[in-house]
């Protein structure tokens, strides 16, 4: 049990860098998903379940819907069959 805990901590740690470093926007928002899923499953270890539902139902599913609307919102995702405009131009 101990090991599994210290990959888990160990998955966090990448998981909060990861996010810092990478570029993609997309990428770091399913990576904090990714984080907060973590945080939850190491909270069910902790033997606190209301933690652990808040985690998973805020931290990665609240807070990554509204990142994913605001990157929509500002134009950095793109519907289906939108192209970027920029490719085309010469």
């Amino acid at each position: 049990m101990i090991a599994f805990e210290a990959i888990l901590l160990t998955f966090m740690i990448i998981c909060a860098i990861s996010v810092s470093v990478t570029k993609n926007l997309l990428s770091s928002v399913i990576i904090f998903m990714t984080f907060s899923l973590i945080a939850s499953v190491n909270w069910l270890l902790l033997r606190s379940p209301d933690l652990a539902i808040t985690e998973a139902a805020v931290g990665a599913g609240v807070t990554s819907t509204l990142f994913f609307i605001t990157l929509k919102n500002v134009g950095k995702l793109k519907d289906e069959g939108e192209e970027d405009e920029d490719e085309y131009e010469e």
